[in-house]
């Protein structure tokens, strides 16, 4: 049993001096909200189904990549929509070319209220976030 418990902890401690480099030459990417175009929405709702809401988004140029979507509830129903990507970084090859890209948002109809969706635009000259609003009733 000693022999088992020495042999534990000499594998143990030979992993402690195994570890990956910590060294950071510095991050490649980042996260980048991307600007929304237009968005559809239906007419109206049903109280428990489930929508796919198109969402038009424009990627600023091929170092970025769509993540999906960062949403932020507020109040019960209200629902601000960011498409987030993945901006690559120090790279030489990336085309600076704007290009319009169509997204669905699953959706699911969780309350009997009607919703208000914000789909951020950018930002104003004064720096403040600006919305596409589209409110959508439920029956």
């Amino acid at each position: 049993m000693k022999k088992v418990l020495i042999i534990l902890v000499l594998v143990v401690a030979s992993f402690s001096f195994i570890a990956c480099s910590l060294d950071d030459e510095g991050t490649n990417f980042k996260y980048v909200n991307l600007k929304v175009i237009s968005a559809e929405v239906p007419e109206s709702f049903e109280y428990g189904e489930k929508y796919d809401i198109k969402v038009t988004y424009l990627n600023p140029n091929s170092c970025t990549y769509f993540e999906g979507f960062d949403i932020h509830k507020h109040k019960l129903t209200e629902r601000e929509v960011y498409p987030i990507g993945t901006e690559f970084i120090d790279r030489n090859d990336c085309q600076e070319k704007a290009v319009e890209v169509e997204i669905s948002l699953p959706f699911e109809v969780i309350y009997r209220e009607d919703y208000l969706f914000k789909f951020w635009t950018g930002k104003n000259t004064d720096g403040k976030d600006q919305y596409i609003e589209l409110s959508v009733p439920v029956n």
